[in-house]
């Protein structure tokens, strides 16, 4: 899988994807990722890459130009989809990660200032967010969503059972987890994850999502009930 990442800071980059599971995926071949500067496509000898918003207003928006001629330089696999960082698109979530992990190539746009000029968006196919907030750069996000979508290609991680059983893959919050000492200070490790009871344990585990995502999210409770029950039918 390629990812192609349209940044005004590329070094921002640098760190995160050669740590982790991220950088072996990376040596590995699993995907790449490219990272194009709208600024080398400037012309004026500032190498501008933002002005004032028309109609006036605070701050400074990115430029049309350098931003389209970056994302046209870049090849078109057949798959693809170009994606743009902002606080106005669909939020992450597990099924978006999922969705975006069988694309053959993912182009991301990360917005600056105060964003983008609005006909940057008949570039892109999705607006992207990581939630209801707003942060300095785009390339925070961008880096959320390339983590998201690597650890679920085949072969990042190493046992790829282990992906179906984390939070949200089923709907429900992840079960509580323990560890060697079976005491530590007075906290014992619950008796059935020492039982050997396989059944007791997968029901526990069970039991134990099903009350944190009541509890924690209702929000994910209440869509996890109606996908139930909307099975049962």
């Amino acid at each position: 899988m390629r990812f192609d990442i349209v940044t005004l800071f590329p070094d921002f980059f640098a760190s995160p994807l050669s740590s982790g599971l991220v950088g072996r995926a990376l040596a590995k071949q699993i995907a790449s990722v490219q990272l194009t500067n709208p600024r080398d496509f400037t012309t004026d000898k500032h190498h501008k890459v933002d002005d004032e918003p028309y109609g006036g207003g605070v701050g400074m928006l990115l430029k049309p130009e350098p931003i389209f001629d970056a994302v046209e330089s870049l090849p078109v696999l057949p798959r693809r989809e170009v994606l743009l960082m902002t606080p106005q698109g669909q939020p992450m979530q597990q099924a978006l990660f999922q969705e975006l992990a069988s694309y053959d190539q993912i182009v991301v746009i990360c917005g600056h200032y105060e964003g983008v000029d609005e006909r940057v968006l008949n570039l892109v196919t999705r607006e992207i967010s990581l939630g209801d907030f707003v942060l300095t750069c785009g390339e925070i996000p961008a880096l959320a969503l390339l983590n998201g979508v690597i650890r679920l290609l085949p072969g990042t991680v190493g046992k790829e059972e282990s992906l179906k059983l984390e939070s949200f893959e089923s709907g429900l919050l992840d079960y509580p987890q323990y560890t060697r000492p079976a005491e530590f200070r007075g906290w014992k490790v619950p008796e059935v994850l020492l039982s050997g009871n396989h059944p007791a344990i997968a029901q526990w585990r069970k039991d134990q999502q099903m009350q944190r995502t009541r509890t924690r999210r209702p929000d994910l409770w209440q869509a996890w009930m109606e996908a139930e029950q909307g099975l049962g039918q």
